[in-house]
């Protein structure tokens, strides 16, 4: 049997579950499973549950894969090695430009769980990571977009 008559086997398969999980909650209604517990965890939870089977089985098959191709081909490895390298130093900066002082609201008072320390720290590293990495990426863009001018 072909790869891709399996793939759409699989996916049909899963398609029908998950159709068949949802005509049972909208036959359910929104009222009856807002007001009623037992409703809801017999409707409701299969359905959240098969969608979260399908979140890890993804991400699993997706890393297996993922790390096969890298071990078959040894220069995308490299590659990969590189980027996560690069990413680990942006990191490190971000880290070192975070201030660890405490959360506050519009007013200056701290915020509820918003201390100053690691955790506070460590939100500020993530918030500037993703800063300089938004950065990289427009500055990317703008260059693809120079570049296919000159051309």
């Amino acid at each position: 049997m072909d790869k891709s008559k399996i793939l759409t086997i699989v996916a049909s398969v899963i398609g029908v579950i998950g159709v068949f999980f949802l005509v049972r909650v909208i036959m359910a209604g929104d009222d009856a499973i807002e007001s009623s517990l037992d409703l809801q965890s017999s409707i409701v939870d299969p359905f959240i549950m098969f969608a979260r089977f399908l979140l890890i089985a993804t991400a699993v098959l997706t890393l297996a894969i993922s790390a096969v191709n890298l071990v078959k081909h040894p220069d995308a490895l490299k590659k990969a090695l590189t980027g996560i390298v690069v990413l680990g130093v942006l990191l490190a900066i971000a880290y070192f430009m975070a201030s660890g002082d405490a959360v506050t609201n519009s007013v200056g008072k701290v915020i509820k769980d918003g201390e100053a320390g690691a955790v506070s720290k460590w939100v500020s590293a993530l918030i500037n990571f993703t800063g300089i990495l938004g950065l990289l990426g427009l500055l990317a863009i703008a260059a693809g977009f120079v570049k296919t001018l000159i051309k």
